[in-house]
């Protein structure tokens, strides 16, 4: 099968479109076929050389943690999951290929609405704010300030605080207000004054916080958050212990990913997908990802 892999750690360029043995599914798993992956900055850190715990050595390395595709061998004691089936999916590696394999419980059904550019990148999109809401006990009445609020995790994480029945403040460019209000934050702008401008926007105090900024604006949310089990930050991983704040913990599940994914068939939950690329230029898309600027996902589409 062809992939988009690297042999030395390093640069995009480092990236290239190879041939590798295509995965076969054992007992317990399932081999999909893959239509779309998400490209995050995970997958970037992996690239560069950091090897997740529990991770296998060895190169040649493909990255990629959430895809969607079909379903096209089942392994022994496989019950719930069948050939044919079209599927978003999740894991730590391999995504950046034709083929991958993962433990069937690591699959959900991909809803027929949602096209496959938006299926790829779905599962990292949705997984890491559903897991930190719920970590924060956000509820309704409670008032959530949300920081990047129009990155890719941040969209999805104002519509399901909203979802959640909280009032979401985020912070953001310019550029990116009205789109913020079209999904149900009320926009604040970065920069020099933002507590007070997050302050004038929520007389009644914040209740709770996730920091996808890092500097300035984590330290606005220790400011304004009585409760620091109720800040995460998905940037600060090193500070987070030292100021007493929380990081996400690994909670990803099918169930998650498919109440999410009835969230987006409801018309309830949007995803936005900034560029798609096709498997052999995933190099420009790591290119695109460093940025670290842009509303929205990337992904890549197999040639």
């Amino acid at each position: 099968m062809k992939a988009a892999a690297f042999t030395t750690p390093g640069g995009p360029d480092v990236l290239r479109l190879l041939e590798v043995p295509a995965p076969q599914a054992g007992p317990g798993e399932v081999r999909v076929r893959i239509k779309a992956a998400g490209v995050q900055p995970y997958d970037l850190a992996i690239r560069e050389g950091w090897s997740p715990p529990g991770t296998p050595e060895g190169f040649p390395r493909i990255p990629g943690n959430d895809f969607a595709g079909v379903v096209d061998q089942v392994g022994d004691g496989v019950e719930h999951v069948e050939a044919g089936t079209e599927v978003l999916a999740y894991t730590r590696l391999t995504a950046y290929a034709e083929y991958a394999v993962v433990p069937a419980d690591q699959v959900t059904a991909k809803p027929a609405s949602m096209p496959w550019e938006v299926a790829g990148g779905f599962p990292a999109a949705v997984m890491t704010p559903h897991i930190a809401l719920e970590e924060m006990a956000v509820r309704p009445g409670d008032t959530v300030l949300i920081h990047a609020a129009a990155g890719g995790v941040g969209t999805v994480a104002v519509q399901l605080a909203r979802i959640a029945g909280a009032t979401v403040i985020g912070t953001a460019s310019e550029g990116n207000h009205d789109y913020l209000r079209s999904i149900g934050a009320i926009p604040v702008t970065y920069g020099e004054g933002l507590e007070d401008r997050v302050r004038a926007a929520a007389p009644d105090g914040v209740d709770a916080a996730l920091d996808g900024a890092g500097g300035d604006a984590l330290a606005v949310s220790l400011n304004l958050v009585k409760d620091r089990d109720r800040i995460i930050t998905l940037v600060e991983h090193e500070r987070a212990a030292e100021l007493g704040v929380r990081t996400t913990p690994f909670k990803r599940s099918a169930a998650r990913l498919a109440e999410a994914a009835r969230f987006y068939d409801e018309g309830r939950l949007h995803i936005h997908v900034r560029k798609a690329f096709p498997l052999s230029h995933a190099a420009d898309a790591h290119r695109e990802v460093a940025t670290g600027h842009g509303r929205g996902k990337v992904v890549l589409l197999m040639d």
